[in-house]
């Protein structure tokens, strides 16, 4: 039963990493008070700074995927549930630009903007991505089957998918396999745009 539950939280942990949204520092603060826990009694249990958890709470911060892992752990609750909107929300949702999470690629010349709806990120996931010129982003396999879209808005980038290279530039859509190793660049002179879609287990779509 620990290994099964073990893997849920796992699952949460993964989905959680590229879901992070302004409602995370509202939650955290209200489970905090439904447990009646002070922000050091929750920075003790779970080993994050008081000051961060506060900075979190008025979404001064975007955490790190294990600072969320260990409040979750202290407040005995999973990362779905942490960063899921409540039912009483509507249905029309806005973000704005300090809401929306952001994603570095190692060289920090790479930045994408995670605009994809939380409910729908095992499946389809959406990325606002912007570019220095020569960023590199290299991303690891996918689920089997799953199928990425980059549409570039503005420079020029290029795909490189287990040693199958092809480029475009503003207006062109590349759509690859992204089920193995995968790597996009920059390869304008000037700053690249474009809009990526992950399409995750996409041959059950077929």
């Amino acid at each position: 039963m620990g290994v099964e539950r073990g893997r849920e939280r796992t699952k949460d942990l993964l989905t959680g990493a590229q879901v992070l949204s302004g409602q995370l520092g509202k939650t955290i603060q209200r489970l905090r008070k439904a447990y009646n826990l002070s922000l050091s009694e929750l920075a003790e249990q779970s080993g994050v700074a008081k000051s961060i958890i506060s900075q979190i709470e008025r979404n001064e911060t975007n955490p790190t995927l294990a600072t969320i892992w260990r409040l979750s752990q202290a407040l005995d609750v999973s990362i779905e549930r942490v960063l899921a909107t409540g039912d009483e929300e509507p249905f029309i949702e806005k973000s704005s630009r300090a809401d929306t999470p952001i994603l570095v690629s190692d060289d920090g010349r790479m930045r994408l903007a995670i605009v994809g709806w939380i409910k729908t990120v095992e499946w389809l996931q959406w990325y606002d991505l912007s570019a220095d010129p020569g960023g590199v982003l290299d991303s690891d396999a996918h689920q089997r089957g799953s199928v990425e879209s980059l549409s570039v808005i503005e420079g020029e980038f290029e795909v490189d998918v287990a040693g199958a290279v092809q480029r475009a530039r503003a207006g062109e859509t590349l759509r690859y396999r992204c089920d193995r190793p995968h790597t996009v660049r920059c390869v304008s002179e000037t700053t690249g745009r474009a809009m990526m879609v992950v399409i995750m287990k996409a041959a059950v779509m077929e």
